[in-house]
């Protein structure tokens, strides 16, 4: 898809940074950059019969515009040439930048926003949207201003393959490498959920390696050859996923996951493995569903 990058505006420096990431984004895929203001009524404290933008309002017109203006000469500096445009939709955030995503090649939001649950590590419009968006979505959380490889979550599940193109696609646009880990264990669900190996149990772990190097060649091939300035470091990894994702990705500048993999409950819209990242990763996590790449 074509559509815009669209990045979530409240004001807050998680937001700023977000349309900073959403910028660059923009200007390596040649596309424009929509900035999205959603106003919630129940949060503007109107009088009742005020309009938005008469003198009842309080002034949130002004507001609002100054906040959109201090997002766009952020977003100006960063690619000065995308074309950047401001949009005010009347409505919840989550509602509304999940519609936006149905336009967009790429959603981008902060982790947190305003909120007078600040104390969360993940805002409710961030984990909305990466459940929900009809696009990939970058969640700008971590480190300020984090450099390194594209990390990618490796698994076999069959909606994985739209994570790891979108993954292949970010680093060679990048120009950066690309981690792609797989973590197993001796556990037939892998290393996603299970705590340790049970005791007394006989297997042959050379087999089971060999699986899991069978599994993550799997998961790449055939991207190798479509992305030869991509250099690729494959790690199979003993453990378990989540923790190891989350200690990887303190070297990363993104880290890239599919919204379900094995791990997890059947009908969730969110993995376990994706939803640890966006709560704990060190750096930008971006969750990609089947058929978004």
């Amino acid at each position: 898809m074509n559509g815009p990058v669209v990045v979530g505006v409240d004001g807050s420096p998680s937001s700023l940074a977000a349309v900073e990431v959403a910028a660059r984004e923009a200007g390596l895929r040649g596309v424009g950059l929509r900035l999205v203001h959603a106003f919630g009524w129940p949060a503007a404290h109107i009088p009742p019969g005020g309009r938005l933008w008469e003198p009842s309002g309080g002034g949130v017109r002004e507001l609002i515009d100054g906040t959109l203006a201090k997002a766009e000469r952020r977003a100006h500096e960063t690619a000065p040439d995308v074309a950047i445009m401001r949009e005010i939709v009347v409505g919840e955030p989550v509602m509304v930048l999940e519609i936006e995503s149905r336009t967009a090649s790429l959603a981008v939001v902060g982790s947190r926003g305003l909120s007078r649950f600040g104390a969360l590590l993940l805002g409710s419009t961030a984990g909305h949207l990466a459940a929900h968006a009809a696009c990939p979505v970058i969640v700008v959380r971590g480190r300020p201003d984090p450099t390194g490889p594209v990390l990618l979550a490796v698994d076999d599940s069959p909606a994985a393959r739209g994570a790891v193109e979108f993954a292949f696609a970010e680093a060679a646009a990048h120009g950066t490498n690309l981690v792609a880990l797989h973590a197993w264990s001796t556990r037939s669900e892998r290393a996603y959920d299970q705590p340790a190996d049970p005791p007394f149990v006989t297997y042959d772990e050379d087999r089971l390696r060999d699986e899991e190097e069978r599994v993550l060649a799997q998961a790449l091939g055939g991207l190798r050859e479509r992305y030869p300035d991509v250099a690729v470091d494959r790690r199979l990894v003993r453990g378990r996923i989540r923790h190891t994702l989350i200690e990887a990705s303190a070297d990363a500048g993104l880290v890239v996951a599919g919204a379900r993999g094995r791990g997890g409950f059947a009908g969730l819209l969110l993995g376990s493995v994706s939803q640890a990242l966006l709560h704990h990763a060190h750096c930008p996590v971006a969750v990609v569903r089947s058929g978004q790449e």
